[in-house]
């Protein structure tokens, strides 16, 4: 058989995702302060992007190096200019006789070398620093001290307790058994390991370790280093001296104090109902979580990415947050300016990878901004009777009909509700929220949301008496009588949901506060 080569012609249709089609969508999905967090490291990694200005465009990044960049030789200073008064402007002589003479006056006089014992350090002794040194207790200060390093430096539990701990504990190996205990306590205050690890790891008895956890335990805050919450509330009322018997009885049935069994917590812990009522407030004045006092995070306020408010012609107007979007431009200047002096193809190439990268990166920043507004005006369309009239009117919505209405896929519509939030005249509230399934209508009518059946259910329960108290199927009746067709597993799921007991706990919990009230 002969062989001999020849070409052929292919065709063939394929999906591929670019890096800036990858960019894009990451772009699209990320939050407010997510995205500020990309475009600042982006502009620090590409020359040639700057940041917009409420005042105007940035200075360039190459405004000052443009003498360099022309080849030009900096200008020499001049001797004969008259002086601003400074005297530390101009050339300074490296000298001790020359300096002295310009000072008029001994060197000594403007830099001591010796401190004053009560600003210096102990004794009075050369610190080798300023003499402002001695306000901050002395000792060399390097050029990277920084006091707003350690002044504004916030305090965490593991801190705290440590501190504690090397004052409680002067012998090194039991100071270490304390330290590796106080490792394992959470940001709630809570003992999470395993003392008979722990003890196996460190080679000691289970003993010493259990020592040193009852010695955490008498830390601050108060309750730090429990096991469990019956035993933080107990170190709490120890140190109170109110662990009595009746309120250990009380502490050891906390399942009864959940669930609002009052008659059997009075029975275990034989006590009336006036005791009772004092003793569970004197439970709730404690701190089930003391660790949170310390090393809590940054609080960030809740930003809308959109704002909706009512027109003056009764429409609504929907427009973006201005103050969460970036807004950065590509240096074209700059670029002409270095591309002129690149020697070799590699600082080409790069400068090339930079001005696609800062391009495409502007227009996916306006793309997201418009993407967004499209979404969010639609939805706002969609709902504009829950912006009237609240959540009792939410109407049942999801992607399918946002992404068909603006020509869009599902997917982009997803991504775009994910981490955004809308101010509205009903509160703000995440993108998302206006997305719930639909329940249908016992008459064949338009289906309700389920956020407004939830409401719904919400209201009807906040709405009972003690002597009328709801059950799930007397809510099922009543949803059907609004014209909701829901089922009673249904109804106990979003119960459930919003941390809403049954009806037994409910009348047993209202039975006891109306006895507590007369």
């Amino acid at each position: 058989m002969a062989m001999s080569p020849k070409l052929e012609f292919r065709q063939s249709q394929s999906l591929v995702m670019t890096p800036q089609l990858m960019q894009a969508i990451k772009l699209l999905q990320l939050s407010n302060m997510e995205l500020v967090a990309y475009v600042e490291a982006e502009l620090e990694r590409n020359p040639l992007l700057e940041r917009v200005s409420e005042d105007g465009p940035a200075d360039a990044p190459g405004d000052a190096m443009n003498g360099a960049a022309e080849g030009a030789e900096p200008a020499a200073p001049d001797r004969d200019a008259p002086s601003s008064g400074d005297w530390m402007e101009g050339d300074v002589e490296p000298s001790r006789a020359a300096m002295e003479t310009r000072l008029d006056t001994d060197l000594g006089n403007v830099f001591p070398d010796d401190v004053p014992a009560e600003r210096g350090s102990p004794g009075g002794g050369s610190t080798g620093s300023s003499p402002s040194t001695g306000e901050w207790g002395g000792g060399e200060r390097g050029e990277d001290y920084n006091p707003e390093a350690f002044l504004t430096a916030e305090t965490t539990l593991a801190d705290h307790l440590e501190a504690q701990l090397s004052v409680a504990v002067s012998d090194p190996a039991r100071r270490l058994i304390g330290f590796n205990v106080i490792g394992l306590i959470d940001e709630a205050g809570y003992f999470t390991g395993d003392l008979d690890q722990l003890a196996e790891q460190l080679g000691v008895p289970r003993a010493e370790v259990e020592a040193m956890l009852k010695l955490v335990q008498t830390f601050e805050p108060s309750g730090v280093g429990a096991r469990n919450l019956a035993e933080c509330l107990a170190i709490q009322l120890r140190e109170r001296d109110r662990f009595d018997p009746a309120m250990q009885a009380l502490v050891a049935n906390l399942e009864l104090l959940a669930r609002h069994d009052r008659n059997a917590l009075k029975r275990i812990c034989g006590v009336d109902n006036e005791d009772l009522v004092d003793m569970i407030g004197e439970i709730r004045r404690l701190d089930p979580k003391p660790g949170l006092a310390f090393g809590s995070g940054v609080v960030h306020p809740l930003v809308p990415d959109v704002y909706v408010r009512p027109g003056a012609d009764g429409t609504w107007i929907v427009e973006l947050n201005s103050e969460t979007l970036p807004r950065v431009l590509v240096n074209q200047t700059y670029h002409a300016t270095v591309v002129k002096h690149a020697r070799s193809q590699e600082e080409k190439s790069f400068l090339a990878d930079c001005l696609q990268s800062a391009s495409w990166l502007t227009r996916s920043l306006d793309q997201r901004a418009r993407t967004i507004l499209k979404v969010a005006s639609e939805i706002v369309r969609q709902q504009d009777a829950f912006l009237l009239h609240g959540v009792r009117f939410l109407r049942p919505l999801n992607l399918r009909t946002v992404a068909d209405a603006i020509g869009m896929h599902e997917s982009t519509v997803s991504r775009v509700t994910s981490n955004k939030y809308i101010s509205t005249p009903r509160g703000v509230v995440e993108m998302k929220f206006f997305f719930s399934s639909a329940i249908s209508a016992s008459g064949g009518g338009e289906a309700h949301s389920a956020e407004a059946v939830r409401h719904r259910i919400k209201s009807l329960i906040e709405a009972e008496s003690a002597d009328d108290v709801l059950s799930d199927d007397t809510l099922v009746q009543k949803l059907k009588d609004d014209g909701i067709d829901i089922a009673r597993r249904t109804v106990a799921k979003y119960r459930e949901g919003m941390n809403i007991p049954s009806s037994v706990q409910r009348r047993r919990e209202k039975m006891s506060a109306r006895s507590a009230a007369n």
